[in-house]
């Protein structure tokens, strides 16, 4: 069949009855009744019946000799489907198609899964035949949701002044942070590029060039440990102003988020959105990323503890950590395997335990209970009749993380979270340094390109962590989907910062030479913020992995089990690039 399709498989509708129509797709499946023979055909658009009848145009031998997956295409006439025949769950329920002519545009073997919207196929064998995995309906509509979301956002970024610039895929190395992909220069034997784990430095440049407001969809590559929610490659929305301020990035991106999420997914968000203080998120909620959708926050019950006859807490309170709390509504119903998958966890997490003790009564039963005063505990936790009073003791992070998870853990599993919110948080002012007690140095909390609060620039040297970084992340129900800062555009403070790292002198100038001398020559303030694109809509499609929502992932070991990279690259490319394989002996 030589001819152009005149209509997509979810586009005919009732008004277009009698039409004459020419549609192309996959055979979705063929239902054989007998005297009578129905093919339904599938594209990205929709789906559309086909019927072909006895003694019509199209032999039903023919019809049947059209399998699932196999490619036609019909030409027919529309026909408007009885009353009680309509498919009220289709677009095109209305009508069907008379089949006059059909033509086989391509066989198809045997799928070694059904292509419909719920398989039991594994995730390998999905991955394997990922081309087949994205015909099913909710991969296509995602991929759909990704195109519209990000078209919301490159017309809302536009409209503000934002021009889309391209930065490059092979840049110089600078490790920082997780490791690059190398790319070895066939031109300069020995020299390689990396491939940019952000354009972190070319949008400073492109700051300091006087772009004044930059956006782009960046591929971003890391050589590290993967897991659900993070890929070797991955797309974020890469943002960075000049002339800005903390307060006005969290306005225009709180207009971006909202506009993506009504535009992209038709979902409604109000804004402004709630900020808290690192160390407010860490307090309350035991995690920097916290997920507001339920309550059951953390509480400080050092005193009571201190004022207890435990000895365990008072020896952590003695030797500077904390007791912190955390009360289980209705909790007291725990059996104790119950409560020891609890603490299992918050060890999982860093706690060297999960003590415990239920009220009932205005009393304390069971775990530790005996060690305390009824009316103290009560007092300190506000727990009530029939509560369960979980606490972790340690030093302060641990202590915090530990029983953060723990809460998380008992708000799904207690039903607390309310999964059609869509809750936004902002959390700033992180710690500009954190300690590698393993290293015995200070390390960047983020990265070391950020502006430290003014009041606290004097302290770099004599107590760093006392600094604080302009630095906040966009949280949503619990996920960071966007990590930014107020950069550090004078290049003597930046030469401080990378002092107390352990980059200083030479170091510094071979490492980032450039960018101190581009800070040099009038940079002007500025800051941005780098969205995780495919979190984001892993979140808008409802699915739980990133891997769901790119076209082509890789396994978590960093496989592409499709195309089957990474693979041996022959002997005369490697000679060409003057490397050669070393293989390491296997213990």
């Amino acid at each position: 069949m030589d001819a152009t399709r005149t209509h997509t498989c979810g586009e005919l509708r009732a008004e277009m009855d009698g039409t004459e129509t020419l549609l192309m797709g996959w055979v979705h499946r063929m239902r054989d009744q007998g005297g009578i023979v129905f093919l339904d055909l599938r594209d990205r658009f929709g789906m559309t019946q086909v019927v072909v009848e006895p003694n019509g145009p199209v032999s039903l031998e023919k019809a049947r000799e059209f399998k699932r997956e196999y490619v036609a295409a019909v030409r027919g006439r529309v026909r408007r489907r009885p009353a009680n025949m309509v498919n009220e769950n289709l677009g095109t329920g209305a009508i069907e198609v008379v089949a006059e002519e059909i033509t086989l545009l391509n066989k198809c073997k045997t799928p070694p899964f059904v292509i419909e919207d719920e398989t039991d196929a594994s995730e390998e064998v999905r991955l394997q035949y990922r081309f087949l995995d994205l015909r099913r309906h909710r991969m296509q509509e995602t991929i759909e949701l990704r195109h519209r979301a990000s078209q919301a956002g490159r017309k809302y970024l536009s409209e503000h002044g934002f021009l889309e610039i391209e930065t490059p895929l092979l840049v110089r190395n600078s490790p920082e942070g997780a490791r690059d992909f190398l790319v070895p220069s066939r031109l300069w034997p020995g020299k390689f590029y990396s491939l940019p784990q952000s354009p972190q430095i070319y949008k400073q440049m492109l700051m300091i060039s006087g772009c004044d407001r930059y956006f782009q969809f960046a591929k971003c590559l890391r050589d590290e440990a993967l897991r659900a929610d993070r890929q070797p490659e991955f797309t974020q929305i890469d943002i960075e102003m000049s002339f800005t301020t903390e307060s006005q990035v969290f306005e225009i991106m709180e207009g971006l988020m909202t506009t993506i999420l009504k535009d992209g997914a038709g979902i409604e968000v109000k804004h402004p959105f709630p900020v808290l203080s690192y160390h407010d998120a860490m307090e309350r909620y035991g995690s920097d990323k916290p997920d507001t959708r339920f309550e059951m926050e953390l509480i400080d019950v050092g005193e009571m503890a201190a004022a207890s006859e435990f000895r365990a807490f008072k020896t952590v309170l003695e030797g500077g950590g904390t007791v912190r709390a955390l009360v289980v509504p209705g909790g007291a119903t725990f059996s104790r395997k119950e409560i020891d998958n609890l603490e299992a966890h918050a060890k999982t997490h860093g706690a060297a335990g999960l003590a415990w003790c239920k009220v009932k009564g205005g009393e304390l039963e069971g775990g530790v209970g005996r060690f305390f005063d009824a009316a103290a505990v009560i007092e300190a936790t506000g727990a009530g009749d029939g509560d369960l009073v979980t606490m972790v003791a340690g030093p302060y992070r641990s202590a915090l993380n530990s029983l953060g998870a723990v809460r998380l853990l008992l708000g799904n599993k207690l039903d607390l979270i309310d999964k059609d919110a869509w809750n936004f948080l902002w959390v700033n002012r992180f710690p500009l340094f954190d300690w590698d007690e393993e290293e015995n140095r200070w390390e960047p909390a983020h990265h070391m390109f950020t502006m430290p609060y003014a009041d606290e620039i004097e302290y770099l040297e004599t107590d760093p962590g006392k600094v604080h970084g302009q630095l906040y992340d966009m949280v949503l129900n619990g996920w960071e989907i966007a990590s930014g800062s107020i950069r550090c555009h004078d290049p003597e403070i930046q030469r401080r910062i990378m002092a107390v790292v352990g980059i200083k002198g030479k170091d510094a100038d071979e490492r980032f030479g450039f960018m101190l001398n581009a800070l040099a020559y009038g940079a002007p303030p500025h800051g941005g913020i780098a969205f995780g694109w495919d979190r984001v809509i892993t979140l808008l499609s409802g699915f739980d992995s990133i891997r769901d929502v790119i076209p082509f992932p890789k396994t978590t070991s960093g496989i592409s089990l499709m195309d089957g990279s990474p693979s041996v690259i022959d002997h005369e490319l490697l000679d060409d690039l003057q490397l050669a394989v070393s293989k390491k002996k296997k213990d």
